[in-house]
């Protein structure tokens, strides 16, 4: 009976870890072991390379400059954070109509990416829904929005903080509403103002959470995909780390190529997560 109580719990883990293992582990270590090989992705013949693939990653700047467009999006990610912050803790407070501006904030995180893409590439085009709203406001322009790099990677950034701020949102809300209540009872006894109960209350009390999105946005950050390769398909200077590897391999038929990138990519969200964490620790904060 002891025997079979522990088995128990791996047979309901059985198909969850069978799923991981065959969509998530499997492909990893197909995508490792390609990165040695100069597999063009068609061919059934392939030659094991050594480290030549990683050795032209790391020799080729033009190939680690695409890096530069994830500052415009850790940009944005710091926006974006502080956006949600402040909307999850005004909404946290009992204000009029605030079930639906929680509707409003969380309704782009639903939408499908491609969909998106294609949603902001008609608002943004020469003469489109952008340049017809600064019109009824008298602002004429002829700047073309995603026409030069700098103008076009600000709106791309833009896009993405317009899709994950409902996300974030609702992280900090769940983390905010966690607070117990008795503390903001406290507080208003005290005289405390709502600055004063979101610094001292609200703010050390969501600390982990923050973390976690700091953490999620800078990795994020490093790899855009969608919204870039639906809307310029990495042309004018929009190109990230992401696109230009789906370009090695479906464009070039450079696979083996492409999956060595594929793998530094990973090592460095995985080196940067590892650097934040030691940088900014979890803490236990206990605020009764």
């Amino acid at each position: 009976m002891t025997h079979a109580r522990r088995l128990t719990p791996w047979l309901f883990l059985l198909a969850p870890l069978t799923l991981l293992v065959t969509f998530t582990y499997a492909p990893i270590v197909n995508m490792l072991a390609y990165s040695f090989t100069d597999w063009d992705g068609v061919s059934p013949e392939l030659h094991y390379t050594g480290a030549h693939n990683y050795a032209e990653i790391f020799t080729r700047p033009d190939l680690f400059e695409v890096f530069l467009v994830s500052a415009y999006y850790l940009a944005a990610s710091a926006v974006q954070i502080v956006l949600a912050l402040y909307f999850a803790t005004v909404l946290s407070f009992d204000i009029r109509f605030r079930n639906f501006f929680k509707g409003v904030l969380f309704f782009p995180s639903l939408i499908n990416g491609v969909a998106i893409g294609f949603v902001f590439l008609y608002f943004f085009q020469d003469g489109g829904t952008l340049d017809s709203v600064l019109a009824l406001f008298g602002v004429h322009t002829d700047h073309a929005w995603l026409g030069t790099p700098v103008s076009a990677n600000v709106s791309l950034a833009g896009v993405s903080v317009w899709r994950y701020l409902g996300l974030n949102f609702v992280l900090f809300l769940g983390a905010i509403q966690s607070v117990p209540g008795e503390l903001y009872e406290a507080a208003e006894l005290d005289g405390a103002g709502r600055w004063q109960q979101f610094r001292h209350i609200i703010a050390p009390g969501i600390r982990p959470v923050v973390t976690l999105t700091v953490i999620l946005s800078v990795s994020g950050s490093l790899s855009v995909f969608e919204v870039p390769y639906i809307m310029t398909g990495g042309a004018t200077g929009t190109e990230t780390f992401v696109t230009q590897t789906v370009k090695l391999a479906f464009q070039y038929n450079k696979t083996g190529l492409a999956s060595a990138a594929a793998v530094v990519l990973l090592l460095i969200v995985l080196a940067v997560t590892w650097l934040q964490r030691r940088l900014v620790p979890d803490e236990r904060v206990d605020l009764v």
